[in-house]
C-alpha cells in the first residue's frame, strides 16, 4: 500500500504557523509554577498501593512472624528471596510459635517489587514498604538480611494473636476430660 504525500501549502512551506504554535506552548509553561523537586531534601509522596521495598515485621512478643514456609521464596519470580529454614532442631526461645527462619535474604538488586511475597504470606510477616530511595555503596550491602529486614520492619501490632490462641488450645486439650472404658 502506498500513502500519497499530500502537498504543502503556502503557509505550511514557511512553517512560521509552526514556529508561533511551538512558542505559544513554550510561553505558556515559561510563566506557570514550577515543579522540579528539589530531591533528596524534598521527597515525593507515593500514592496509596506503591510498592516499595519488602521488609519483615515481629509479633507483639518480639518474635519474627515469618513461619518459614518458603512460600514468598518460590513465588518471587527474580528468584531474590533466599530462606534457610531452622531444621529440625527449631528455635527454642520461639516458644509456641513454629518455626523460625534461620536466614532469610532479599537481594534488593534482583527484586522487582512486584509485592507477590506480601500477597501469598500466610502469616503476614512480609510487608512493602513505600521507602522508594533503595541505596547502597557495593553489591553486598543491598542483600538485606534478616536482621536488617526486621529492624526496617519492626513490630507488628496484630489483633488476631494467633500463637496465644493455639497456647490456649493446646492447654485446654490438656486438660480435657477423657472417658475411661
Amino acid at each position: 500500500m502506498i500513502v500519497k504525500r499530500e502537498k504543502l501549502n503556502f503557509w505550511e512551506r514557511l512553517y512560521l504557523p509552526a514556529l508561533v504554535g511551538g512558542f505559544k506552548v513554550t510561553l505558556r509553561h515559561f510563566f506557570s509554577k514550577k515543579i522540579t523537586m528539589q530531591y533528596p531534601e524534598e521527597k515525593w509522596v507515593v500514592p496509596p498501593g506503591y510498592r516499595g521495598a519488602p521488609y519483615l515485621v515481629k509479633d507483639q512478643e518480639n518474635r519474627t512472624k515469618c513461619v518459614s514456609c518458603q512460600l514468598c521464596e518460590f513465588v518471587c519470580p527474580p528468584k531474590a528471596i533466599r530462606i534457610t529454614p531452622p531444621g529440625p532442631a527449631g528455635t527454642p526461645d520461639a516458644g509456641n510459635v513454629e518455626k523460625g527462619p534461620k536466614e532469610f535474604e532479599i537481594n534488593m538488586l534482583r527484586c522487582i517489587f512486584c509485592g507477590f511475597c506480601q500477597e501469598v504470606c500466610p502469616e503476614e510477616a512480609i510487608f512493602l514498604m513505600k521507602d522508594y530511595s533503595l541505596t547502597g555503596t557495593n553489591r553486598k550491602e543491598m542483600i538485606y538480611n534478616k536482621e536488617k529486614l526486621l529492624s526496617l520492619g519492626g513490630i507488628h501490632q496484630d489483633k488476631i494473636h494467633k500463637w496465644q490462641h493455639k497456647a490456649d488450645e493446646a492447654r485446654a486439650q490438656e486438660n480435657f476430660p477423657v472417658k475411661e472404658i
